[in-house]
């Protein structure tokens, strides 16, 4: 069973007007924008967004329940041309929930588990793109090399990434679970309480779902698409994710940069966002109740200019 992680604190920390326009950029199967739905008076109004489409089915329930919601399936980086589409200016507040999602690693089917297997599939649009065996099919040691490294922060790089080239030219990798095997007995050196293949499927997931370029494209256009005063609050689940949040918030906190010593009024700095509160994690009772929660850490930040 899905549970959503941070779901007062994300929704709390986001709406700042009842009637005000919200955007859910990672709907999943609902839970933020139910609750973010509970909030909202009469003229509020909600845009669902999702790559899944077994999240646009749960949006199309929700949708036909409730006429201030609406949903777009796609990606939150295409967010800016969605809102032209629906002719609106500005909004009051974008939660982002990054990552994958309960549902879809519990799913087999998926392939984003190394514990079930199943089709080596790890796309988050089922209906567009290439797989993740259709992409280890054909890339260069190398690439997958640096995948591995960048994107999973994998300390056997190089050599898993030999392992699965060795491995496909035996046979096509089309599971999860041989790629866990491949995976697991490449890696010398295995980590307490951690499996093996844990870096490894993170690093090629995100290849496959460019999920750090949805974000900077995001990140890229957020002021544009918030009014003064609308909120961005995302929740990150690892460094990888956090620190091009934390970094971005802090730079559009800060303002222009000067050489240290010149004397500079603070208008000058031309600050464009302030941070709301500091990092939140999730409580010890969330994480007991739900271990995926662990990890999670929000950020908010507000537009001042």
């Amino acid at each position: 069973m899905h549970q959503t992680v941070l779901l007062r604190e994300a929704v709390e920390a986001l709406v700042t007007t009842p009637n005000g326009f919200y955007v859910d950029g990672t709907f999943g199967r609902g839970g933020h924008s139910e609750y973010l739905l509970s909030r909202l008076g009469e003229d509020g109004r909600l845009l669902g967004v999702d790559k899944d489409p077994l999240a646009a089915a749960e949006a199309a329930a929700l949708a036909m329940g409730d006429p201030r919601f609406e949903f777009y399936h796609g990606s939150f980086a295409q967010l800016p041309q969605q809102l032209r589409r629906m002719g609106i200016d500005a909004v009051d507040g974008i939660l982002l929930d990054l990552g994958v999602s309960s549902p879809q690693l519990d799913d087999g089917e998926r392939g984003f588990s190394f514990l079930q297997d199943g089709p080596l599939d790890m796309r988050m649009d089922t209906s567009s793109g290439e797989t993740a065996a259709q992409w280890l099919s054909y890339a260069k040691e190398g690439d997958i090399a640096v995948v591995l490294k960048e994107y999973g922060e994998e300390r056997f790089a190089k050599r898993i990434a030999a392992a699965i080239v060795a491995a496909r030219e035996e046979a096509p990798i089309t599971s999860t679970g041989r790629l866990a095997k491949i995976v697991s007995e490449a890696n010398p050196k295995w980590e307490k309480h951690k499996h093996p293949a844990t870096r490894a499927f993170q690093a090629i997931r995100i290849k496959v779902n460019r999920e750090l370029e949805d974000l900077q494209d995001l990140l890229g256009a957020a002021l544009d698409m918030l009014r003064v005063g609308g909120r961005l609050v995302v929740i990150s689940f690892h460094s990888l994710e956090d620190r091009p949040v934390k970094r971005y918030m802090r730079d559009m906190a800060r303002g222009e940069a000067f050489p240290p010593g010149l004397p500079i009024v603070d208008s000058a700095l031309n600050r464009k966002m302030k941070l709301v509160g500091k990092a939140v994690k999730a409580s010890a009772e969330e994480v007991q109740g739900n271990v995926r929660a662990r990890s999670a850490i929000m950020r908010v930040a507000e537009k001042i200019a």
